[in-house]
């Protein structure tokens, strides 16, 4: 499990390797946490619970990376960790609960504020392993 930032001049472009799909999302929210604060410097006060809808991977990932920037920048909610699980229905959804506080951004140390994800370059292979790669617009 795994997640590295690739060189882009303006834009953060996220690559994932991990064993599943729950891991490799897990892992996406990870990366996009610590690109916007220390998650390490998050204290688990409260908790926000949230969803995540798409009628197929990719757009569950896209409206993966737009909810996590939701409820850290217009929410105002730093996460320290979250709760999910991933159903495939009709559609896929992630029901999920972060843990955390709210957002200081001197003791969080805010770091860049994600626009909007992208689906330009998005792949994923849900293989053996999976692999993910998406670009953020900052």
């Amino acid at each position: 499990m795994s997640y590295r930032f690739l060189d882009h001049a303006t834009d953060a472009i996220i690559e994932i390797n991990a064993k599943d799909l729950k891991e490799a999302f897990s892992v996406a929210a990870d990366a996009v946490i610590n690109l916007t604060l220390d998650q390490d410097k998050v204290e688990e006060k409260e908790n926000r619970e949230f969803v995540a809808q798409g009628k197929d991977l990719y757009y569950l990932l896209f409206s993966w990376l737009e909810e996590i920037p939701f409820v850290l920048i217009t929410e105002g909610f730093a996460i320290k960790r979250i709760e999910f699980s991933i159903e495939k229905n009709n559609f896929y959804e992630i029901k999920a609960k972060a843990f955390g506080e709210t957002l200081d951004l001197k003791k969080h140390n805010f770091k860049v504020e994600i626009k909007a994800p992208t689906f330009y370059d998005m792949v994923i292979r849900n293989e053996e392993k999976v692999y993910m790669k998406f670009l953020l617009d900052l």
